[in-house]
Parts: structure tokens; C-alpha cells; sequence
């Protein structure tokens, strides 16, 4: 770990700061550490960590999408038709169906990319915007509320009680992240292909003439996004019992800020899943200590401004460094 943490001082720095949130945030609130608390912030974030791995590997691919979570509302709406025209489903029906469909519509942006040679974040600004408007045309803004039984059920991967009476549990989002991050992690550092997307960030047209196919990685960086925002959007419904067409909607700025704050570069070919979970606990520990604080809600909307700011920053400070000692390197 300490070797990690030396390699990766961006994620080392994040740590370190976190740590002391943590310990400010004990000194001053003593419903903070907590075990309901701990629980709670696992339970409200497990989605935001699913779409924060997916958009962790698109990064490291030197992409940008800020579609994911319009594309998971979207999913979810075709998930309910695609549940009942097959008789209502199961949970394994449910992880195939929103997968596909989330891959389908990762694969839209990544065609789109590679056949117009546009930026991804161009891109992906139009998808959202599309994908936001055909939904909410088609579905004329209404709820859902008549789920399958086996959707809206209560499953909990940890429960206990505790002396107060009170229970504390880890639903199955708990679980479902901890196989995502799992699996991610998999795929960026021990498989060729998460070498590729690395290379591919970081020098695109070196990784190109060293035989990396470009539409690949693309197809693939953004297709696992895909699959990520239809498990999250699975996941988010079980969370909340019903089907909203613009529930997640703003969201995917702070997965963002969140994940380039975690040590992800938006140039490309850097970032870390321990660095991306831990980007997205700081902004989640510091929504959560400012609520127990009493601070207003519009507080917490400059903060995450300021940390967009401080996050881009970052990475370019870093990317500016680390081209500098290369170009050195080379005279």
C-alpha cells in the first residue's frame, strides 16, 4: 500500500485530506461516525460508484461522457416495457436486459465519435441532450410506479441490530458496486486490453501506429460505460421504488468532478479505481457532513463547483508537469 500511495500522489494527497474530513467531521458532529450513518452513506452512493467506475475507464481511454445518467433513465423506461413483454423477469433477466441496453446506447456514442472524428464531450453533450428529449417526449414526463415484484423488493446483503433498536443494513446496490469496482479493476490492470486503453489515453496516435485499434478502445471504453449506467439505473430503481424520467438528471457533473478529483486526468491515460472510489466518498462525506452541520443545501452546489475547478486544475497542472519532464527527458 505504501508503495501504491508513493506511485500515485494525487490519490496519496486526496487520502490524506480525507482523512482529516473524517476526523473534523467527528470532532463536530457526533452522529458522523456512526454505524447507521457509515451504512447509509454506502447505501446512498453505491450508485454513483458504478457509474463512477464505468466513466473511470472512458477517462483513462481519453474520453469524456456526460450522458450516463440520462442514458440510465432512459434504460430504465425500456427495462419496464422489455420486463413485461417477457412476463415480468427476474433479477438475472434484469442485470441481461439493462446491460444490453446500456451497452447499446454506450455504443451510439461510441460510433458517433469515431465515425464524425468529434471530441467525445461534443458528442456525448448531444446524446444527452437527445436522449433526455426522446424520453421525456415518449414519456410525457409520467411516473412509474407498477414494478415487478422482484424489482421493488427489499434485499439486504447486511443487517443488524443494534442496542438502541434501531437496525442498520447494506442493501443489494452494496453488493452490485463492490462486483462493478471488482470487475473494473480487472479490466484495467490485469487484462491487455485495459493496457491498451491506458496506452491509447495517453499517446492515441502512438498507441495507433503500435496497432491499437482506435474504434476498439472507443467501442470499448464507452460501451462499458453503458453496461455500468444500465446496472446503476437497475439498481437506482430497486433503491427507490419507481421510475422517473428525470430523477437522475444533473447528476453525472458530480461523478465527474468526483472521479478527476480521485486522480483520473482528463487528457487520458491516467486514473485508479482506489483513486476513483475514494474521489467519490470525499464528495459524498462532504455533502453528508454538511447536512448533519445544518448547512444549506446551496452550499454544498459551490462546494462541488469548486471542487469541478480544483479537479481540472489538478489534472492539467499534472499533465503540463509530466509532459514538461518528458520533453526534458528527451534533450
Amino acid at each position: 500500500m505504501r508503495n501504491y500511495l508513493r506511485a500515485h500522489p494525487t490519490e496519496s494527497r486526496l487520502l490524506a485530506v480525507f482523512i482529516l474530513l473524517i476526523i473534523g467531521l467527528s470532532i463536530f458532529s457526533e452522529h458522523f461516525l456512526t454505524f447507521g450513518n457509515i451504512t447509509s452513506l454506502l447505501n446512498n452512493n453505491a450508485v454513483n460508484v458504478i457509474w463512477a467506475v464505468g466513466l473511470l475507464v472512458v477517462l483513462i481511454a481519453g474520453g469524456i461522457d456526460i450522458s450516463f445518467a440520462v442514458a440510465a433513465s432512459v434504460v430504465q423506461y425500456a427495462a419496464v416495457y422489455c420486463f413485461e413483454f417477457l412476463g415480468g423477469g427476474n433479477w438475472f433477466i434484469g442485470f441481461i436486459v439493462c446491460g444490453a441496453l446500456g451497452i447499446g446506447l454506450g455504443l451510439i456514442n461510441a460510433a458517433l465519435i469515431h465515425s464524425f472524428r468529434i471530441i467525445s464531450i461534443v458528442i456525448t453533450i448531444a446524446t444527452f441532450n437527445a436522449f433526455f428529449g426522446l424520453l421525456m417526449f415518449f414519456t410525457k414526463g409520467r411516473f412509474i410506479y407498477n414494478l415487478p415484484e422482484w424489482w421493488d423488493a427489499r434485499i439486504f446483503i447486511f443487517e443488524k441490530e443494534l442496542a438502541s433498536g434501531n437496525w442498520v443494513e447494506l442493501n443489494l446496490s452494496v453488493g452490485v458496486m463492490i462486483a462493478c469496482v471488482i470487475a473494473t479493476w480487472i479490466l484495467i490492470q490485469r487484462t491487455n486490453i485495459g493496457r491498451q486503453l491506458y496506452a491509447f489515453g495517453d499517446n492515441p496516435e502512438g498507441a495507433r501506429r503500435a496497432g491499437v485499434k482506435v474504434a476498439l478502445m472507443q467501442a470499448i471504453a464507452f460501451g462499458w460505460m453503458g453496461l455500468m449506467a444500465g446496472i446503476g439505473g437497475l439498481m437506482q430503481v430497486n433503491i427507490v421504488k419507481e421510475v422517473v424520467p428525470n430523477a437522475l438528471y444533473g447528476r453525472e457533473l458530480d461523478v465527474l468532478a468526483a472521479v478527476v478529483l480521485g486522480g483520473a486526468r482528463l487528457g487520458g491515460g491516467k486514473g485508479s479505481v482506489f483513486g476513483c472510489i475514494l474521489g467519490v466518498m470525499f464528495v459524498a462525506v462532504t455533502q453528508n457532513g454538511l447536512n448533519l452541520l445544518g448547512v444549506s443545501p446551496y452550499a454544498f452546489q459551490m462546494i462541488i463547483g469548486a471542487i469541478i475547478l480544483i479537479a481540472i486544475s489538478t489534472s492539467n497542472m499534472s499533465f503540463n508537469f509530466l509532459s514538461f519532464n518528458k520533453v526534458k527527458a528527451l534533450k
